[in-house]
C-alpha cells in the first residue's frame, strides 16, 4: 500500500513538471510583433460629387525605412485591374490612394483591393499583401417602385365585400434594412367614390386592396385608382401605380313576368308543343347566367300534363302540351309558374326575394273520344292449320261520346288476308288455314291483325286493338335437304356429308334419321350412310366410282317418323388442292378460250366478207344524176369539136386497145361480132347505163367532159379501162325516133340522112371522136389517180389478193 502511494506521488510530480515545461513554450511563441501596414481610413459615399480625382487615403509601410528611396506602392482588384476599371489608383513614391469617378452602390455595392509596396529596382516585395473590402456608403437614391405600375383586374358585382382580387408589389434597391429601403403603400385617390377601397399591408413589399359595400354593374362599370408607394429616406422618394377595376355584371336583378294571367282554350285529347309563350323582363345583361331565365310549375300540373322550357333568344317561357287532357275529368285548370335566373340571386343587404310567379288558366273544350276497347292488346292462341271459320276474337267497347251499338268495326291490318270482321260486332272470324311457316308470322310465331271502331260523332274517332295471334306448330313439313348437289373428290375422299332441314318446330323437326330411298342392290352396293342420325348425314361410296354424275335417293325421317323423299346428286370427280374439280376448271377455261376464240374469228370473217363483198362489186356502178357536174374531169385538148359527119350516129363509139379485147372477151354475153363496128347491141344498154355509174369502193369518181359529154372509167385493181364519148340525152332521143320511123319504112322523115353527093375533094377523111387523139394525154393526166394514199393502196392490195385467190378472170 505504501508503494503505490509513492508512485501516485512520484507521477504527479511528473506531471507538475510537464505543465510548466508547455506554459513556458507558449510564452515563447506568442511574442508580439509590430504593425508594418498603416493606412487612414478609406470612406466613399456613392455619387460622390468630386471633384476627380479625389484623395481617399494614404498607404504606409514601416519597412520603407530600410530601403528609403528604393520601393513603390502598387494597388490591384476591383475598380483598378479588374472591372470595373478606372475607379482606383495610387501614387507609388507616396502610398495616396484615389478615386477618379462617383460608384453607384446598387451596381457595386463593394470593392476588393489589394496593396504591395515593391523593390524598385528588382521588382519583389519588401512585405507581404494587405487585402481588404471598400464599403460603399448608400445614400437615398432610389424610389420604392411598383412591380406592376398597371393592373388591370374583373371584379364580379356579386363580391362579398371584403378583399378585391389586386395585389401590389413593390421594392426598392436601397441598402437593405435602411430607412433609404424602408417603405409604405397608401392610396391616393379612386373613382368612383362608392364603395370605399383601402390598403391593406401584408409585408414589407406587398399590399392588397379592400373594400366596404357593394358594386352596382348599372350605376359604374368601371373604377380608376391611384396608389403610392413612398419611401423613409432623407429626402423621401416615391412612385404611383394605377389599377383599373372593370365590374362584371352578376344576377343582381331578379326576373318578372310582363303579364299578371295568361287565359288559354285547349281542344281535350290534345298533344301540342309551344301553346303559349310566357315572357319575362330582367335588367341584368343578356344572354349571361344572371339573365337567362328558368320556368317552373309552382302549382297545376301534379298529373304531368304540361312542359315548360326555355327559349335561348328571347327568354320567354315555352308552355307545351304533352298528355292528353279529357275534357270528362277536368274542364278548367289553373297553372301558377315561377321564374328564376340560372345564377342565383345577389342581394347585397338583406335576404332574396321569393320567384316572382304568373297564373295561366285554361279551359279544356270537349270534343268526340274515341271508342276505346276493354283491352288494347289481345293474345289469342290456336293451332296452325286449322279449319277456316272458327271466331277468333270479339272485341268490347266502350265510348263516352257516342252509342255503343252505332260502331262500326274494320280491319286495319291483315296482312295475309287470313280473316274477315263483322261491321257490327268487331268478330274476328278466320276464313283461310294458317300457316305458322308463314313469312307473315315473326320470330315468335305470332300474327298479328289490328282492328278499328269507328263511332258516328263529328268528327268520327277511331279506336285500335292489336289481336296476336299465337300459332302452335304441327307436323306438316317434311323434311328435305338444305343442298341437293354434292361434289366428292373421288381422288381424296369416298365421303360427303348432306345436311337436312324441317320447317316445323322441336319435337316436328330434327334430329333426322336418314336411310337409302330404294331396295336396289346396285344401290346398296355402291352407297351407305354412316352416320345417319342427326342434323346431316354421311353418305359413303363403298367402292371406287367412275368420274360422273350420281342420282342417290334418300329418305329423311324427323323424330315424328314423317318421311321426304328426296334425291341428292353426287359428282364424283378428280380435285385439285382446293377441292375443285379439275376437269371442270379445264372445261371451264377451255371453253371460254373457245369461246373468245370464236368470237375473234366471227369477226375476222365478218371482215373478210365484208372486203370480199366489197372488191366483188367493184365492178358494179352507182347511179349518178347525169347532171351532176362534181367531181368530174374536163377534156380541155378537143380543138373545133370534130367534123360535121352524115355518118349512122352510134350512140357510143368507142376506142379500144389490146386491154379492151381482153375485157371484151371476157365477159361472155358481151362478146363483139365483127360487123358490130366493136359494140354488140346487147352490151350497150349495160355501156349506156354505166356513163352516171362508177365503180363502189375503189375510190374513182366518174369523170365527163362537155363537148361532147364524156365518161372515163378506170379500174386501179384490174387493170384495164374504157373512153368513150356520148351525146346530150336530148341528141339520143331524136336518134332513137328518127331510127324507128326508118324501121317502120318512112325514109322521107329523115331525108336529111339520106346519100347525098358531092365534088371529089380527095380522100376521105374518117371521121371518129377526138377521144383517141387526147386518150394518151388523159392517161397521163390520170395518173395521180394511181397514188390516192396509203388507206386506198392497202384495200387496193387487199381486192388484187381476192380477185387472185380466187381465180377470178376480168
Amino acid at each position: 500500500m505504501k508503494t503505490v502511494s509513492l508512485l501516485l506521488l512520484v507521477a504527479l510530480a511528473a506531471l507538475a513538471e510537464a505543465g510548466k515545461g508547455s506554459r513556458h513554450a507558449k510564452r515563447e511563441l506568442l511574442v508580439r510583433s509590430k504593425r508594418r501596414w498603416v493606412l487612414s481610413t478609406l470612406a466613399i459615399e456613392e455619387e460622390d460629387p468630386g471633384p476627380y480625382p479625389k484623395r481617399i487615403s494614404k498607404m504606409f509601410n514601416d519597412k520603407i525605412n530600410a530601403h528609403k528611396e528604393n520601393h513603390m506602392y502598387r494597388i490591384s482588384g476591383n475598380g483598378v485591374t479588374e472591372p470595373p476599371l478606372g475607379v482606383f489608383s495610387i501614387d507609388e513614391e507616396s502610398g495616396v490612394v484615389f478615386a477618379h469617378k462617383p460608384i453607384d452602390r446598387e451596381t457595386h455595392k463593394d470593392f476588393h483591393i489589394k496593396f504591395d509596396i515593391l523593390d524598385k529596382y528588382t521588382g519583389k516585395p519588401i512585405d507581404n499583401e494587405l487585402a481588404f473590402d471598400i464599403d460603399i456608403k448608400d445614400i437615398n437614391d432610389n424610389p420604392p417602385i411598383f412591380l406592376h405600375p398597371k393592373i388591370q383586374a374583373n371584379v364580379k358585382e356579386n363580391l362579398p365585400e371584403g378583399y378585391l382580387p389586386v395585389q401590389l408589389q413593390a421594392i426598392d434597391i436601397d441598402k437593405e434594412q435602411t430607412v433609404n429601403s424602408t417603405f409604405n403603400i397608401s392610396l391616393i385617390s379612386q373613382y368612383p367614390q362608392d364603395p370605399k377601397i383601402q390598403v391593406y399591408r401584408i409585408d414589407d413589399r406587398m399590399s392588397q386592396l379592400t373594400f366596404k359595400g357593394c358594386f352596382d354593374h348599372n350605376k359604374a362599370r368601371k373604377y380608376e385608382i391611384i396608389v403610392k408607394a413612398n419611401d423613409h429616406g432623407t429626402p423621401s422618394l416615391s412612385s404611383t401605380a394605377v389599377v383599373t377595376l372593370d365590374i362584371l355584371d352578376a344576377n343582381t336583378h331578379p326576373p318578372k313576368f310582363k303579364e299578371e294571367k295568361y287565359h288559354l282554350e285547349l281542344h281535350e285529347a290534345t298533344i301540342k308543343h309551344d301553346v303559349l309563350r310566357i315572357a319575362v323582363e330582367d335588367a341584368d345583361t343578356p344572354q349571361t347566367p344572371g339573365w337567362r331565365a328558368k320556368y317552373s310549375f309552382i302549382k297545376g300540373n301534379e298529373e304531368g300534363y304540361y312542359k315548360l322550357e326555355t327559349d335561348s333568344e328571347t327568354n320567354e317561357g315555352i308552355l307545351s302540351i304533352i298528355k292528353e287532357k279529357d275534357y270528362e275529368k277536368t274542364t278548367f285548370t289553373t297553372l301558377v309558374i315561377g321564374v328564376e335566373n340560372e345564377e342565383p340571386l345577389y342581394v347585397c343587404t338583406g335576404s332574396p326575394p321569393p320567384p316572382h310567379s304568373v297564373q295561366v288558366m285554361i279551359k279544356v273544350i270537349d270534343i268526340n273520344d274515341q271508342p276505346e276497347f276493354e283491352k288494347e292488346n289481345v293474345d289469342i292462341y290456336q293451332k296452325e292449320e286449322e279449319e277456316p271459320g272458327k271466331v277468333l276474337f270479339t272485341p268490347k267497347v266502350r265510348d263516352v261520346d257516342s252509342d255503343v251499338a252505332n260502331i262500326r268495326y274494320v280491319l286495319l291490318e291483315d296482312k295475309a288476308n287470313w280473316v274477315t270482321i263483322n261491321n257490327k260486332t268487331g268478330k274476328i272470324t278466320s276464313t283461310k288455314r294458317m300457316d305458322r311457316e308463314s313469312p307473315f308470322v315473326d320470330e315468335n310465331n305470332i300474327y298479328g291483325i289490328i282492328i278499328g271502331a269507328i263511332d258516328d260523332g263529328e268528327p268520327p274517332a277511331t279506336g285500335t286493338c292489336t289481336v296476336r295471334v299465337h300459332l302452335g306448330d304441327i307436323n306438316d313439313n317434311k323434311p328435305r335437304l338444305v343442298n341437293n348437289s354434292n361434289v366428292m373428290c373421288g381422288n381424296k375422299v369416298n365421303k360427303v356429308m348432306v345436311l337436312a332441314k324441317d320447317l316445323d318446330a322441336n319435337p316436328f323437326s330434327g334430329p333426322f334419321t336418314f336411310s337409302l330411298g330404294g331396295d336396289s342392290k346396285t344401290l346398296k352396293e355402291e352407297w351407305k350412310i354412316d352416320p345417319a342420325y342427326g342434323e346431316e348425314a354421311g353418305l359413303i361410296s363403298l367402292k371406287t366410282l367412275p368420274y360422273g354424275n350420281y342420282s342417290v335417293p334418300l329418305i329423311i325421317h324427323d323424330q315424328q317418323s314423317i318421311a321426304g323423299h328426296v334425291t341428292v346428286q353426287v359428282m364424283v370427280c378428280n380435285c385439285g388442292e382446293k377441292n375443285f374439280c379439275r376437269n371442270q376448271k379445264a372445261n371451264a377455261s377451255s371453253l371460254a378460250a373457245a369461246g373468245i376464240g370464236l368470237i375473234f374469228a366471227a369477226l375476222l370473217l365478218f371482215l373478210l366478207l365484208l372486203l370480199l363483198f366489197v372488191c366483188h362489186c367493184g365492178k358494179q356502178k352507182v347511179h349518178m344524176d347525169y347532171n351532176d357536174g362534181n367531181q368530174s374531169l374536163i377534156q380541155y385538148n378537143q380543138e373545133g369539136g370534130g367534123s360535121a359527119c352524115m355518118a349512122p350516129t352510134n350512140v357510143l363509139k368507142p376506142t379500144t386497145n389490146q386491154k379492151d379485147q381482153y375485157q371484151n372477151q371476157s365477159k361472155g354475153p358481151g362478146k363483139i361480132p365483127p360487123h358490130s363496128n366493136g359494140i354488140d347491141s346487147s352490151f350497150i344498154p349495160e355501156v349506156s347505163q354505166s356513163v352516171n355509174e362508177y365503180p363502189i369502193g375503189l375510190g374513182v369518181p366518174p369523170m365527163y367532159s362537155t363537148k361532147p359529154p364524156s365518161g372515163i372509167w378506170q379500174g386501179s385493181s384490174s387493170g384495164y379501162y374504157k373512153s368513150y364519148s356520148l351525146w346530150s340525152q336530148h341528141h339520143l332521143g331524136d336518134h332513137i325516133t328518127g331510127k324507128l320511123k326508118v324501121i317502120g319504112g318512112n325514109h322521107d322523115l329523115n331525108s336529111v340522112y339520106q346519100p347525098h353527093g358531092y365534088a371529089f375533094e380527095g380522100q376521105e377523111t374518117k371521121c371518129l371522136s377526138l377521144d383517141e387523139l387526147s386518150f394518151h394525154n388523159l392517161e397521163n393526166d390520170l395518173q395521180f389517180l394511181n397514188d390516192l394514199g396509203p388507206t386506198f393502196k392497202t384495200l387496193g392490195g387487199i381486192c388484187q389478193q381476192s380477185i387472185k385467190e380466187k381465180n377470178i378472170q376480168l
